[in-house]
């Protein structure tokens, strides 16, 4: 399975995993064709099938997503732009 869909999987997965690495994040917008722009402000625009939202990067030192909120507005924009996990 594709790493795309791998970080894809674990975004959407219940209960809600957290130990997602932000850059496989960054990566997978990115494969599934998005666009994405960190700005000075410790954020990240993303474009993806005509949508565009921006989201906090992790502080110093941390490398991986934990929190539930933010997981979850990054799972609301995946499914307005119609990226889901693939069924198996």
């Amino acid at each position: 399975m594709p790493h795309t869909q791998l970080t894809l999987k674990q975004i959407f997965a219940h209960p809600t995993s957290h130990n997602i690495h932000w850059r496989d994040i960054v990566h997978m917008f990115e494969g599934l064709g998005g666009t994405t722009e960190e700005t000075k402000k410790e954020h990240l625009k993303v474009k993806l099938n005509g949508k565009e939202m921006t989201f906090g990067v992790p502080r110093h030192g941390h490398h991986t997503l934990e929190d539930n909120d933010e997981i979850g507005h990054i799972r609301r924009f995946l499914r307005e732009c119609g990226c889901e996990p693939k069924a198996e």
